[in-house]
């Protein structure tokens, strides 16, 4: 990564293998300036916790897509960068900026409060121990050792929120490749581009199916969702599957996993953990904090000029806040860089703030809550088969989490 003051920095494959050390410098440093990422996107980067925040809560950085896509089409003059996501795909929440978002959220809101999810705690606790009773038979046939992602981290949350919404479980993995595919910086446009197409004609041809033929399932309520003689468009009900779905496992996925591996190097902590249960919803607060599972927020652009930490930043460009960064703020968080399952994490960013603060925010609090009491409970001599140098993080400006987690379920 190299930068001088007049120039931004130009991030790199670095970024990704250790963003955490990049951004202590840079809170330090400069907390806010503008970066080139690995596509050739210019944007601005805004780092420390206090300026993240009201970030967040500035009307002044819309989320319209619309509006979002002609920027990028002026700022990536190489069309073989360009991704364009499929139509259908793009008119959800985080793709709008009120009324819209207002009108948007008030439709689906009362199927994510906190009382609607508590009622799926027997369910998820039950996938929990069918995925742990299957790494037992493994190991009880002589296979020490798993991927704790595919083994229990992804599937867990992924057959939530696919039962939530009454998606088949023959489609999981497709789901699973074409949202990977679309998250990684380093993929080609072209197969960015057909990964985003293939899920948005799946998902269209899925909420034709629950209009004709409607179930017990949320997305079917969600297509029939009228609030005040308003409905979903057609357009709108795809894009909220598609958000829905994604979102759904993606953020779990990486709590799981970057929280086990917290643990995994910090083999008191986890000793603490399981000797004490009860500790673990602050447990998942605090690994949310330390290594939450999405690096930065969703993009945002400045409508019109202003100021973020004494930085002027001009209108009609790209800025990127970062939960990572600033929920390492040492001006907020003391010995920030350690993990404390006994901290309080106050108002932690893992999920955003403001009118954006993620919607499935209880749902993943819950799956974590359940994944960390039953991994500890089922596996008490859990421990990482790989050296944590040779674990690497998956190339994505938007999520953060790991290609793999190598575990042995049992000492030897």
């Amino acid at each position: 990564m190299t930068s001088t003051s007049a120039e931004p920095l130009q991030l790199d494959a670095s970024f990704f293998a250790d963003s955490h050390a990049l951004y202590t410098v840079l809170r330090a440093q400069r907390p806010v300036l503008r970066v080139v990422t690995t596509t050739g996107l210019q944007v601005w980067l805004v780092t420390r916790y206090d300026d993240a925040r009201a970030a967040l809560n500035d009307p002044r950085l819309g989320k319209d897509g619309t509006r979002f896509a002609a920027m990028l089409g002026r700022q990536l003059a190489d069309p073989s960068k360009r991704v364009h996501f499929a139509d259908s795909i793009r008119a959800h929440m985080l793709n709008s900026d009120p009324p819209d978002h207002t009108r948007l959220r008030k439709l689906v809101n009362r199927a994510f409060t906190v009382r609607a999810i508590a009622t799926l705690r027997p369910r998820i606790t039950a996938i929990a121990n069918e995925l742990a009773d299957q790494m037992a038979v493994r190991l009880r046939a002589g296979e020490p050792s798993v991927d704790l992602l595919d083994e229990f981290a992804f599937p867990l949350p992924m057959t939530v929120i696919t039962e939530i919404l009454g998606v088949a479980n023959q489609d999981r993995d497709s789901v699973r490749t074409w949202s990977n595919t679309m998250t990684l910086n380093v993929a080609p446009a072209e197969q960015r581009r057909a990964a985003a197409l293939a899920m948005g004609q799946y998902l269209t041809t899925l909420v034709e199916n629950k209009r004709a033929q409607p179930g017990e399932d949320m997305l079917s309520a969600i297509v029939a969702a009228t609030e005040d003689a308003d409905q979903l468009s057609e357009r709108e009900a795809v894009s909220m599957a598609f958000l829905l779905l994604v979102a759904g496992y993606e953020t779990t996925v990486n709590l799981i996993g970057n929280g086990m591996l917290a643990l995994l190097r910090n083999p008191h902590r986890m000793t603490e953990l399981r000797a004490n249960p009860e500790l673990t919803p602050s447990a998942v607060e605090e690994f949310l904090r330390f290594d939450g599972p999405l690096n930065v927020a969703t993009f945002r652009h400045s409508i019109e000029p202003l100021t973020i930490g004494g930085v002027h930043i001009p209108a009609g460009v790209v800025v990127l806040v970062s939960l990572a960064s600033a929920n390492r703020d040492p001006d907020h968080y003391q010995r920030p860089d350690e993990l404390d399952l006994r901290r309080d994490p106050g108002q932690h960013l893992a999920f955003g703030y403001g009118i954006h603060h993620c919607l499935g925010a209880p749902l993943a609090r819950l799956e974590g809550e359940i994944a960390f009491r039953t991994l500890l409970d089922r596996f008490p001599h859990l421990t990482l088969a790989a050296e944590p140098s040779e674990l690497t993080w998956r190339s994505s400006m938007l999520i953060h989490g790991l290609n793999r987690l190598p575990v042995r379920l049992a000492g030897e």
